[in-house]
């Protein structure tokens, strides 16, 4: 199935325009899961959350929605996928299994100066949990507590398959041998529009189909047009025809254009939130 929402929820410029002027800043998530299927959480991406906030998102939105969740950049971008057992764990124990079956993929997302080096991603693939009950037995062997904002939460409600994709933005990914490596661990691969300020990426290397769209003409900041969304929804029906599972996310967030470019496009594809 194919579900479509936004990288983020919480920005000041989309108040009293697609906020409704006086809408709490605590009921913009419920008002997307009214609209949307699924938002993408890229405040982990930032900093460690706190595992009542995890709690609360999962409240906020109906019980089929779901929220992927981006990985944190300490881990990425930082320490460049080395030595990241104990970030990684402590990641896992931040509260990010309290979303239960609302748990969608894990997005890791690699910075443009780093290039293809296989045997290291290798080894952080394998690190990476493959059930919430496995992400939950590591997330308790490996925290570091003092890291944390709230004592650790290291259970899941529920043990599920959980899955993995991952952007990368340097032109030495471009090689057979990359796509190879991905579907060797079954890691999807991420499609990212970044109006061409990085290479795209369109392999399907796993069942999931994860698209990120960043901007059609200017990064962060252009609308998709109408011939854009219409492109997009095809590609969309093509890979739900291939019986992959889709998510769709819009971050050209600067001018206000994601969620209503997320609105267009699941209605072009005929997708009703449950909401």
């Amino acid at each position: 199935m194919a579900r479509v929402g936004i990288s983020g929820w919480r920005y000041a410029g989309w108040r009293g325009r697609f906020y409704p002027p006086g809408l709490p800043q605590r009921a913009e998530l419920s008002y997307v899961g009214q609209r949307m299927s699924t938002v993408e959480v890229n405040g982990s991406f930032y900093s460690l959350q706190r595992p009542s906030s995890w709690a609360s998102w999962a409240e906020q939105v109906p019980d089929d929605f779901v929220l992927s969740v981006k990985g944190p950049r300490f881990v990425t971008h930082m320490k460049k996928l080395v030595d990241v057992e104990a970030p990684l764990g402590t990641f896992l124990a931040s509260g990010v299994l309290s979303l239960g079956q609302r748990l969608g993929p894990m997005l890791w997302q690699l910075p443009p100066n780093l290039g293809f080096h296989p045997d290291r991603l290798a080894g952080f693939f394998d690190l990476l949990p493959r059930t919430t009950g496995e992400a939950a037995a590591y997330a308790a062997a490996h925290h570091d507590a003092s890291k944390l904002k709230e004592p650790a939460a290291t259970t899941t409600p529920v043990d599920r398959p959980l899955r993995h994709v991952l952007e990368v933005r340097h032109r030495s990914f471009r090689t057979p041998e990359f796509c190879e490596l991905l579907r060797a661990h079954d890691i999807g691969m991420v499609v990212a529009d970044s109006a061409g300020t990085w290479p795209m990426f369109d392999e399907v290397t796993s069942t999931v189909a994860y698209v990120r769209l960043h901007g059609d003409t200017e990064l962060y900041a252009s609308g998709y047009s109408e011939a854009a969304l219409d492109q997009w929804a095809a590609k969309v029906r093509a890979w739900e025809a291939d019986e992959l599972d889709v998510y769709v996310y819009f971050d050209n967030d600067a001018k206000v254009h994601a969620p209503f470019d997320a609105i267009a496009l699941q209605e072009r594809l005929g997708i009703t939130p449950s909401g």
